[in-house]
């Protein structure tokens, strides 16, 4: 995984591609339409060499088939908590897949089988029919995979969407952002501020988010407290909200890059947690686990010295998607994401430091945010170039941003008002440029230096 994600930036950097969050999401749906295809094809031969051998219907025999292999999948779908629990759509489309990719080629090859060969009077009968069923072979065969990886795919696409419209009403649908009165405006084409659910950036150690039942999950406190016990999702939503503007970031995100996102996030404050838990007094960091193996461990310290630290199980509004860590993921401000769980399972109170998931696979210790600063935006008026942009440090604030047209003078960039002490800050410069098309840089200043 650390040699796919390092691999994914790398050869995006070559090509000049920025956006990596929609390259990577890109790069999963052609491996796994190119992957379908394949076993589409290999399957086929499959079920076209049995048909070969049988007299039966070839429709029922591959509806048959479908219906087996249907089974067994979704039998490993749901040992893999690979789909949401309750959900009878996701199921009934992991089943319906396979059943039609039988009987869709059950169908062509009975097509196949009854349409007569036109054979050639002037050569060899036998070898001219041996030709063609060969290649009628490979024709339906190709034809029934492509179509078969059409329907299923434009499924998958719809099934989500769905998903989606029925993930409720968002805060931000009501609501103004708390900087909505800045006399400051970005510059048209830079990255929204706030960043609607579905945009959010994705890194994960897995191709598939597991699944989890809200209603059964648990979250268990274990190692050094008074007795272990168990949370439920209903414990902690009755507990005082935290709600808090605050930006993530991927310590894999390159410059100008968008492994980087904003959002209003909604939890329970781990400093205010604290008391619940029953610590020890050996007690001296906690141990996070998730339902998909990552782990991490967060120094007492830190919880107790910042109330802005925050097990979260909502996003504007609205419970965490599957994808982002239902139903509870770790936020702790100046952190970057490979320090941050998804889809907690589990709390142990520990004495001693113990290395991350990534720590332990070679990256940083620490996975402190270093501060940083993107040009999004150009837009020319005549010889006055409009720049805008994010910077970004964490929860230290933004103290000043200056843009360089590349010619060796500075000039100060306007601030937005953040939308919180832990967000970006959204920015824009006038500079004023000659002919041609000049290369802008930003630096920034935080708050800290």
């Amino acid at each position: 995984m650390t040699f796919a994600i390092e691999s994914s930036v790398a050869i995006s950097r070559v090509f000049g591609v920025t956006n990596i969050g929609v390259a990577a999401k890109t790069g999963d749906q052609v491996l796994a339409v190119g992957g379908l295809l394949l076993a589409g094809a290999v399957l086929g031969a499959a079920l076209f060499s049995l048909l070969s051998l049988s007299d039966e219907p070839a429709l029922v025999f591959g509806g048959i088939l479908g219906v087996m292999i249907g089974g067994l999948a979704l039998i490993a779908e749901q040992r893999l908590q690979r789909l949401p629990p309750g959900s009878i759509v996701s199921g009934a489309w992991v089943f319906a897949t396979f059943v039609g990719w039988g009987m869709a080629f059950g169908w062509s090859y009975e097509q196949l089988r009854t349409t007569p060969p036109k054979i050639s009077t002037t050569e060899d009968t036998e070898d001219t029919e041996g030709k063609y069923l060969r290649r009628q072979f490979l024709i339906t065969l190709g034809r029934t995979t492509a179509g078969f990886v059409a329907v299923t795919t434009a499924a998958g696409f719809l099934v989500e969407r769905w998903g989606r419209v029925l993930g409720g009403r968002r805060w931000s649908d009501d609501h103004a952002l708390p900087n909505a009165a800045s006399p400051v405006a970005p510059v048209p084409g830079t990255r929204v501020e706030f960043t609607p659910i579905e945009d959010f950036y994705r890194i994960d150690t897995d191709t598939r988010a597991p699944s989890i039942d809200g209603d059964r999950w648990r979250l268990a406190i274990g190692g050094l407290v008074d007795g272990a016990h168990v949370l439920t999702l209903a414990d902690l939503r009755a507990l005082e909200p935290l709600h808090q503007f605050a930006t993530l970031c991927c310590i894999s995100n390159p410059p100008g890059g968008d492994l980087i996102s904003t959002t209003r996030w909604t939890g329970v404050s781990l400093q205010r947690l604290l008391p619940r838990l029953g610590l020890q007094p050996s007690a001296t960091h906690l141990k996070i686990t998730s339902a998909d193996g990552f782990f991490e461990t967060i120094a007492l310290d830190t919880i107790r010295a910042d109330e802005r630290a925050m097990l979260a199980y909502a996003w504007d509004g609205v419970p965490l998607p599957v994808e982002h860590g239902f139903p509870l993921r770790l936020y702790v401000p100046d952190l970057y994401g490979m320090k941050q769980p998804k889809w907690i399972v589990g709390i142990n109170a520990t004495s001693r430091w113990e290395p991350g998931y990534w720590v332990e696979r070679g990256w940083s210790k620490d996975g402190h945010v270093v501060v940083t600063a993107a040009v999004d935006a150009v837009a020319r008026r005549g010889d006055i170039a409009e720049v805008g942009g994010i910077a970004y440090a964490g929860s230290h604030g933004i103290a000043k941003v200056e843009v360089s047209a590349g010619d060796g003078n500075w000039h100060e960039a306007q601030l937005r008002e953040p939308l919180s002490g832990l967000t970006w800050v959204v920015w824009r410069a006038e500079v004023v440029v000659g002919p041609g098309s000049p290369r802008f840089t930003a630096r920034v200043v935080s708050s800290r230096a």
